[in-house]
């Protein structure tokens, strides 16, 4: 039941009458997604009945009595932040928390009790919670000199990061890679030199995430490349403001057309019924002979 049983620690107390064995099995590193699930598991061996579960997190979190003979497990959660958020998965009874929070991060223990060889087994699990990365954004920051010489700098960041980030770069020339620790890298460049290309990596625990490649030249060999950037977003953004636009337009020239047909109908009908009486009123009148 333990993962590691060369660490058992065993204690004998007394309990009332009875005389119950403790059996202390470590702790397990657990990491999990924030707004994401995850199940802290327990082996339970077959041959053993089950007194109760007890589960706790700073303070007490669950406690789970199985059924007899084929009835549901009872399962009485005691902490609010975990309400209809925990479940407690068969046959094991291991801890499955939903929609997890920041706040989830931390210790939680297992505190299991048999009742057929009178031992009590405890758990501890350290639960760590990280949210998925985004794409590194990049900031570029050179300076020109002599004979279109510049040297640049290369700061990546990801929003959002959170704890145990690590920020590599790669560089990549013709036929060679190197490779650099750390988010920010300095760099230089004159004209002959080979062209490289810089990509920025993000790790956390539970994801890897990489940067656009960025080229060292261009911002050296043309002062204006940098401002071009935005200027090409700007264009991008207004046309797409432009065809909402037309959109929008085209939406209400649509609506307001119905409208007006909507209105039209009504004098249409009257018009015909206006007419359809004249002509019955017509019919039996005849001018004499």
């Amino acid at each position: 039941m333990c993962a590691f049983p060369w660490l058992l620690l065993l204690l004998l107390l007394q309990e009332g009458s009875q005389r119950r064995l403790w059996r202390w099995c470590g702790s397990e590193e657990v990491v999990a997604v924030l707004q994401e699930s995850i199940s802290l598991p327990l082996e339970i061996p077959p041959d053993e009945e089950v007194e109760n579960i007890i589960w706790s997190s700073h303070k007490s979190l669950a406690t789970v009595v199985p059924g007899k003979e084929g009835h549901p497990a009872t399962v009485m959660v005691t902490n609010p932040h975990y309400q209809g958020r925990v479940s407690f998965l068969d046959p094991s009874y291991s801890l499955h928390i939903s929609n997890l929070s920041w706040e989830d991060s931390g210790l939680y223990q297992a505190q299991v009790n048999l009742r057929t060889s009178q031992i009590s087994t405890m758990q501890q699990y350290n639960l760590h919670v990280y949210r998925r990365l985004s794409e590194p954004q990049i900031t570029v920051n050179f300076e020109s000199s002599g004979e279109g010489a510049c040297s640049m700098s290369l700061v990546c960041s990801v929003e959002k990061a959170g704890m145990d980030m690590t920020y590599s770069w790669l560089s990549r020339g013709h036929s060679a890679y190197t490779f650099h620790e750390g988010p920010v890298l300095s760099t230089s460049w004159r004209p002959g030199d080979s062209a490289l290309s810089y990509t920025c990596r993000a790790n956390n625990p539970i994801s890897n995430v990489s940067s656009r490649p960025i080229p060292d030249g261009p911002f050296c060999a043309d002062p204006n490349y940098a401002s071009e950037k935005p200027s090409i977003a700007f264009c991008l953004l207004a046309k797409g403001l432009l065809i909402f636009l037309l959109l929008v337009i085209l939406a209400m020239g649509l609506w307001v057309i119905r409208v007006q047909k909507r209105h039209k109908m009504p004098r249409m009908k009257k018009l015909m019924r206006n007419r359809m009486k004249l002509r019955k009123e017509a019919k039996p009148g005849s001018s004499p002979a």
